[in-house]
């Protein structure tokens, strides 16, 4: 790990042209938010958008939701700093699509109505795994929002120059009062809209500076990884092993955060819930595939991006900026273009931020409403208007907690951040999911213990280890109780709540309903009995 002995340099551009750009698409995208929010009257409106975008558009959408300011600020500066080895960030996330493609999304559209809960619940009892599903839910969106809240603060605080922690906390707070508005006022089809028109900019964006970048460099990626291993005056940039690769505990370390990275996409709530918002499993299925197209282009653009950060500015430079890695990308585009391009490039990270919280904010707030109130406290008999209500209630809440807990992780690097909030996933999620679409024998008890076991031991593990204490980065300075050597638990979680899905299904002696088995393996595979949901 870098020292940091470098003063904090100023902030790079003009912070009054920052904060106008910034105003201007804040301003533009509310416009839109307003006026989706005319039709938001129903719960099917508010959590799906009344199911009325196409496969493009939900596609679109999804790269908006998935682009985060992880993908943005976090990789292009894990590869500035750790070369090849930051890289294997964007690899990670774009291969988790393929898993996505071809466990969940179809299957998923064709089985739920609103929420994954909704899916885990239809041939189990209903209480217990929907409180559980919920409780997963809310704590996967907690640690996502942390690492979006934590890249608001390094992204603002570089360009307004705050290197003051009570400067980066308002900042924060601001992020999370536009995050709390957009959901309140557009519901599902505000926010998809704001990811829509954010997944095009970033996109375009990020394709005009590594078409910069490599003009710099004579359209050569090889002079590109010369000039890179030149600024640093570090072969190691572009080989495996920098981050990774110094002894077993790392290596174990970086097959611990594959596992994570892959699994975890099938099982994020907010990406689960986007497959909710189009009219058909076929247009779920385009969904994914129109993904996976602008995903896939978009985790290309980091590599040049990153390395070319890394010869045109150096990793002292980036470490040492207020942000530290998450400051890579802005201070590029300054380098590139100036004031100028540095105000939209830090506007589209800002809106890349402003898009993924609305998101997982409407997710959780949505578990909560429509799978503990809804179904478990009204018994699926809410009053007319009761549950969307209780969701914007849900909205406020959910949003002063991910404004404490941003404060709590600011200088975190936010790639690392959302890793952790995969881990809990693909811990807490996939094996439930899995089991309840593939699995005829499996039980209440089973989801229960997987559910509940997945994401006991993702959280005791993290807390247990060098992210929170003992290390020159930990959340916690001064004290150490890592008794966990690695920095992500999915290499032991993960099989863990398998295994415990398994345990507690054969040792369940209860039966499940045959006839629901059936009905829900059925609908899965084919969509027939779908239509009943979308008219609910």
């Amino acid at each position: 790990m870098l020292q940091l002995t470098v003063a904090p340099p100023a902030a790079p551009g003009d912070p009054i042209l920052n904060i106008a750009i910034f105003g201007v698409f804040v301003a533009i995208t509310m416009v839109i938010v307003f006026r989706a929010s005319r039709n938001n009257k129903t719960a099917a409106d508010y959590y799906a958008a009344g199911r009325s975008f196409t496969g493009g558009q939900n596609g679109s959408a999804i790269a908006g939701d998935y682009l985060s300011a992880a993908s943005f600020l976090g990789i292009v500066g894990a590869i500035a700093l750790n070369g090849y080895d930051g890289f294997l960030y964007s690899i990670g996330f774009l291969v988790a699509w393929v898993v996505a493609l071809l466990l969940v999304a179809e299957l998923l559209r064709n089985t739920g109505k609103f929420t994954m809960a909704d899916v885990l619940a239809f041939r189990l009892k209903q209480r217990p795994v929907r409180i559980a599903a919920a409780i997963s839910t809310l704590v996967v969106c907690f640690f996502y929002l942390l690492a979006q809240m934590a890249g608001a603060g390094g992204l603002v605080a570089l360009l307004l120059g705050i290197n003051d922690r009570i400067g980066q906390s308002v900042v924060i707070a601001v992020v999370g009062a536009l995050m709390i508005l957009y959901v309140l006022v557009g519901g599902m089809k505000g926010t998809t809209w704001v990811q829509i028109i954010k997944a095009v900019l970033l996109i375009a964006g990020a394709g005009i500076m590594t078409i910069w970048v490599l003009a710099l460099n004579g359209f050569n990626l090889s002079t590109l990884l010369d000039n890179a291993v030149e600024t640093s005056g570090n072969p190691a940039v572009l080989a495996p092993g920098l981050q990774y690769g110094l002894s077993d505990i790392t290596r174990l370390d970086f097959l611990s955060l594959g596992l994570a990275l892959v699994l975890g996409t099938a099982a994020l709530p907010h990406v689960l819930m986007r497959f909710y918002t189009v009219p058909t499993a076929k247009e779920a299925r385009k969904s994914v595939v129109w993904a996976i197209w602008l995903i896939g282009i978009f985790y290309l653009f980091t590599l040049v991006l990153g390395y070319g950060a890394s010869a045109l500015i150096g990793a002292e430079r980036i470490a040492a900026a207020p942000g530290g890695p998450n400051s890579a990308a802005p201070l590029l585009a300054f380098e590139l273009g100036g004031s100028v391009l540095l105000g939209i490039i830090s506007a589209i990270a800002f809106a890349t931020i402003l898009a993924v919280v609305a998101g997982l904010t409407i997710t959780a707030a949505a578990s909560f409403s429509h799978d503990i109130y809804a179904s478990v406290v009204k018994k699926g008999n809410p009053a007319p208007g009761a549950e969307v209500k209780v969701a914007r209630r849900t909205v406020v809440v959910i949003g002063i907690v991910a404004i404490l807990g941003g404060i709590g992780a600011n200088g975190q690097n936010v790639a690392f951040l959302v890793a952790l909030a995969f881990a809990v996933a693909a811990s807490a999620n996939l094996p439930t999911i899995v089991y309840s679409l593939f699995w005829k024998k499996f039980t209440t008890q089973g989801a229960l213990w997987s559910m509940y076991g997945g994401l006991a031991s993702a959280i005791i593990l993290i807390s247990l280890s060098p992210v929170v204490s003992g290390g020159e980065r930990s959340m916690i300075q001064g004290v150490d109780f890592a008794i966990f050597p690695l920095s992500n638990p999915g290499i032991v979680s993960i099989p863990l709540a398998f295994f415990l899905g398994w345990l507690g299904s054969v040792l369940d002696r209860s039966t499940e309903d045959p006839a629901k088995q059936t009905e829900m393996e059925v609908r899965s595979l084919t969509g027939v009995g779908a239509e009943k949901s979308v008219a609910h």
